[in-house]
């Protein structure tokens, strides 16, 4: 049996080639919705499949985009994945997720794979701080969009929370309630800190002190995940211990509640708590977690969007990086602390 080509539907359709290609393409700009219809029905009636390889070939394209995660543990990580494969499969392109699990070798090593594939572009989540790593990829105006995080040296588009208002939120949260001895509990910041952990903690130090309120260097805590238990035990051990606490992640906040359950300490009782990322735990948490949401799937959504563009117009765009507003999403977990009441 004869392999249908294009020529087949255009021909049945009654219409160009280069208008069937337009159609498989999605690029229905200057296509009337009758002549839509009728290559969709036509190519329903002889179920024809495009050849993805030749096409890909022909377009100098493969309709892949390589996603590279910092961290896949992340919610925010896992939210935005989604939204991308979601806005990218409407466009029929596919997509390669790989995890550097903060290492930034391992990134490089998926940045050479994912190039030697010839996906069409690169959303990253990087780890490394180094920007020769990105700047070949600036040079070639190859398709590239930063998520969650900044590299110094490197402008292309980006895309992040605005950090310094997550914590301005929270902390506004804490003190409409009392708090006044407000601790802030963060993964380890270090020469080679990452973004929203630089920009939280000095977002922390700012209202503070807008707030009025005394910084107390001995409320300040970055440390692995593996030691934020012991960190915990030393502040709830202070002379003056905080009587809130804001947690900088979703991994954070995981293990401070999992620390309050071995310690029966009552939240917000005891000790009131806020997360920034809107984690599904903190809803299931009893009481629910008080959180700062950052709008992840609207952020994915975005980044392929621009992807898409970056693609499509195939030269240099004008480097933009976008920053999105906070949300307070209240539960049950902050109230006056125990003297104020």
């Amino acid at each position: 049996m004869k392999k249908l080509t294009i020529e087949d539907v255009a021909q049945k359709a009654g219409v160009s080639k280069s208008t069937v290609s337009q159609f498989l393409n999605k690029r229905f700009k200057y296509m009337s919705e009758a002549t839509r219809q009728r290559i969709a029905d036509v190519i329903e009636e002889l179920n024809y499949q495009p050849n993805g390889l030749a096409r890909s070939l022909k377009q100098n394209r493969t309709h892949m985009v390589g996603i590279i995660v910092a961290n896949i543990d992340y919610s925010l990580s896992i939210q935005c994945i989604r939204a991308i494969e979601n806005e990218l499969q409407r466009h029929g392109i596919q997509v390669i997720i790989c995890n550097s699990d903060e290492n930034a070798d391992k990134e490089n090593t998926h940045v050479e794979a994912l190039v030697a594939r010839q996906v069409d572009g690169l959303i990253i989540f990087p780890t490394g701080d180094n920007p020769s790593a990105y700047t070949r990829l600036i040079d070639a105006e190859y398709p590239l969009v930063f998520m969650d995080r900044l590299v110094e040296g490197i402008t292309t588009q980006s895309l992040l929370l605005d950090n310094e208002m997550a914590v301005k939120t929270a902390i506004k949260e804490l003190t409409g309630k009392g708090h006044e001895h407000i601790a802030i509990l963060s993964l380890p910041l270090g020469e080679h800190a990452i973004t929203p952990r630089k920009e939280r903690m000095s977002g922390y130090r700012r209202a503070m002190e807008e707030a009025g309120l005394a910084m107390n260097d001995e409320y300040v805590r970055s440390v692995p995940r593996e030691a934020i238990a012991s960190a915990l035990e030393e502040l709830l051990g202070l002379p003056q211990p905080p009587t809130a606490l804001l947690a900088a992640n979703d991994l954070v906040l995981g293990e401070i509640l999992k620390y309050a359950n071995r310690r029966s300490i009552a939240i917000p009782g005891q000790l009131s708590v806020i997360g920034i990322d809107d984690a599904e735990f903190a809803r299931i948490y009893n009481p629910a977690i008080t959180t700062i949401r950052q709008p992840a799937y609207e952020m994915g959504m975005q980044a392929a969007k621009i992807m898409l563009s970056l693609i499509e117009d195939q030269g240099a765009a004008v480097p933009i990086t976008y920053r999105f507003p906070p949300a307070l999403q209240q539960g049950q977990s902050v109230q006056a602390p125990p003297q104020a009441k």
